[in-house]
């Protein structure tokens, strides 16, 4: 004979397998990078010891749920092992709200939508290199856009990664660029 109990844990389970099905046919977000349409990288603002460059990439959300992305940090990688001629800050901004600090303003991410966010490097010319002088002898390096997202899964870090020739780097700049 079944008791009250036992009658509850049957009828919670139940419940709780028919919210599990539910929620699973209701799908999450997915965040996806669109690195192959990226914008060219293009100056911002330029100065004798350096230079601001800029590209703007495409977050896509194939998913079925809304995504919110939290934070993004725009991450260059060129330690003074590699290069120790050029300083290399990033900046992550929505497309079209620029701000003045390091600040990033979360943004929804609605299903089947997507959103614009800009990557931007600041290169310093160091050790008393001129601008042109230290992209005549610039290398290639990744720059990681580094975000944090959430929706229906667990809030959780992604990266997308660019790489900065510099070919580019040098294009850009109007310098020829010297292999060492």
């Amino acid at each position: 004979m079944v008791t009250i109990l036992e009658g509850l844990i049957v009828a919670a389970v139940a419940v709780a397998a028919v919210v599990w099905l539910y929620l699973k046919r209701r799908g999450q977000e997915k965040v996806v990078p669109k690195l192959e349409s990226r914008t060219p990288f293009k100056i911002e603002s330029r100065d004798e010891k350096s230079v601001t460059l800029s590209t703007t990439i495409e977050f896509r959300n194939e998913g079925t749920q809304s995504a919110m992305i939290v934070d993004a940090i725009c991450h260059p990688l060129l330690p003074f092992e590699q290069y120790d001629g050029m300083n290399v800050r990033g900046k992550a901004e929505r497309e079209g709200v620029p701000r003045e600090d390091d600040y990033f303003e979360a943004l929804v991410i609605e299903h089947q939508q997507s959103a614009r966010l800009v990557a931007k490097v600041t290169l310093t010319a160091r050790k008393g290199l001129s601008l042109e002088e230290a992209v005549a002898h610039m290398v290639d390096f990744p720059i990681e856009f580094i975000y944090r997202e959430v929706g229906r899964t667990p809030m959780h870090w992604s990266i997308a990664r660019v790489i900065l020739t510099a070919e580019e780097l040098a294009k850009l700049v109007g310098v020829r660029h010297i292999e060492d």
